[in-house]
């Protein structure tokens, strides 16, 4: 019974993203090849997610970003240190994504809106906070 819950909750996660970015389109999007974005999944540089009709790993549009120096599409750079914060306070992944795409009081914002803004520290301590 607990399985069935955890599926219903890693869904319930998983519909808060409204756009999604198949792996291929991601490599595309980034310069990188399959394997390296597989990769990056592997290492909680980012969050992927079976999606779709396909069913296919796909990761949320907001988790990548423009390097405003190069003008090239890059997996947001703040996101691993939260990823790996979220996961050695015991969140699954699709835990870390509820609580990336959920309204974080202390933040005022969604904490992916607050990293895609910038403000790493803040989402960091609001992070941290859940470990306690």
């Amino acid at each position: 019974m607990r399985r069935r819950e955890d599926e219903a909750e890693r869904d319930a996660a998983v519909a808060l993203v409204t756009e999604w970015v198949y792996l291929p389109d991601v490599a595309e999007r980034i310069g990188q090849s399959d394997r390296r974005v597989r990769s990056m999944v592997r290492e909680q540089r980012v969050l992927a997610f079976r999606v779709g009709p396909n069913n296919a790993l796909a990761v949320p549009e907001e988790m990548i970003a423009l390097d405003p120096r190069s003008g090239r599409q890059e997996v947001l750079p703040a996101l691993r240190g939260s990823l790996i914060q979220l996961s050695d306070a015991g969140y699954a992944d699709w835990e870390s994504l509820r609580w990336l795409y959920s309204h974080n009081e202390e933040l005022d914002a969604r904490p992916i809106d607050a990293l895609r803004s910038g403000r790493t520290s803040s989402v960091r301590r609001a992070a941290q906070a859940l470990a306690f």
